[in-house]
């Protein structure tokens, strides 16, 4: 199970979310496969994921991630990946 953030552009649009498959979860994103929020916004780069074992402990940090301010996100992402690559076509974090 994967945690995921997703980025219009740098400091752009935001999006947390929660699949089995970052992969293939990803490449429906940069499809425009998923309607609403994502398509509308045109959030299609991966910049920060983190994986776990079981569904639990990833729906928690999803609801935990969507809950945190703005800059919250933005530092933890910088973090990881200050150059804001798209980690997809990276190939992971």
């Amino acid at each position: 199970m994967y945690v995921y953030i997703m980025a219009s552009r740098r400091n752009g649009t935001l999006y947390v979310g929660v699949t089995n498959d970052l992969e293939r979860r990803v490449a429906e994103h940069k499809a425009g496969l998923v309607p609403g929020f994502t398509e509308k916004y045109n959030v299609k780069t991966l910049v920060w994921c983190e994986e776990f074992s079981g569904i639990t402990e990833a729906l928690q940090r999803e609801k935990q991630l969507k809950n945190w301010r703005r800059a919250w996100k933005i530092a933890l992402i910088e973090t990881a990946n200050p150059e804001w690559r798209d980690l997809a076509d990276a190939g992971g974090s």
